[in-house]
């Protein structure tokens, strides 16, 4: 087996001073902080789903604007830019600036020139901001942060699955528009608490690898 490899940390968002830690195996990246891992490059299959599965709700939107909350390993904005046209404006939300320095750096080859497509606009902030100041602009919002409503990384996280921050969401959709929020695990209190925002809401359960194998996620699909 091929030495595990400490390559970088980051403290600035994790919660009493815990480090993200960016590790490599092999050809394998992992983002771990204390004892869990939060991503491995192996398992994109769901982050992909997220984007792909999005868009086939929203057909007809050629010039659609999307904001990915959460760059984490780029597999959700990589399906993002495969499934949609040349007119489309992704707007991707991340708070740990050293999280992008990553992917330019020792996870260039996975980013796969995914920053610098002309569609794509980076904004190192917390995406509940950009929510927040974004009425009616966006066609879909995808969120894949923390590791989803029971999150691990911030505790500042969670504002955005509160009755407070789905309004705010659901505010910053255009008609029509969908909220996609990643989780590593089902949850039926967000689910409910989804509807009673206003939602019309779809919850998917897809495998963590591409493959089809791996650990089961799930994803919400909620139609304004």
């Amino acid at each position: 087996m091929e030495p595990l490899e400490l390559l970088a940390t980051a403290t600035a968002t994790a919660p009493d001073g815990e480090e993200l830690r960016l590790m490599r195996r092999g050809g394998d990246f992992m983002i771990v902080l204390d004892r869990n891992e939060l991503m491995n490059s192996r398992m994109s299959g769901s982050e992909e789903a997220l984007a792909t599965m999005a868009v086939e709700r929203l057909p007809g939107r050629e010039a659609a604007r999307f904001l990915i909350g959460g760059y984490g390993m780029g597999f959700t904005l990589r399906a993002a830019l495969s499934a949609l046209g040349p007119q489309a404006k992704l707007t991707v939300a991340e708070l740990v600036p050293e999280i992008i320095e990553w992917a330019r750096g020792p996870m260039a080859g996975l980013a796969a020139g995914c920053l610098d497509d002309p569609r794509v606009h980076v904004v190192l902030d917390d995406v509940a901001e950009l929510v927040a100041r974004g009425r009616g602009a966006y066609d879909a919002i995808l969120l894949d942060v923390d590791n989803g409503p029971d999150g691990l990384v911030r505790d500042a996280n969670d504002r955005l699955y509160t009755p407070a921050g789905l309004a705010a969401a659901k505010a910053a959709l255009k008609p029509g528009g969908v909220l996609a929020v990643w989780s590593a695990a089902p949850d039926k209190a967000f689910a409910a608490r989804l509807r009673r925002a206003g939602f019309e809401v779809d919850e998917v359960t897809v495998r963590a690898r591409s493959n089809g194998k791996g650990p089961r996620h799930t994803i919400w699909f909620a139609r304004r």
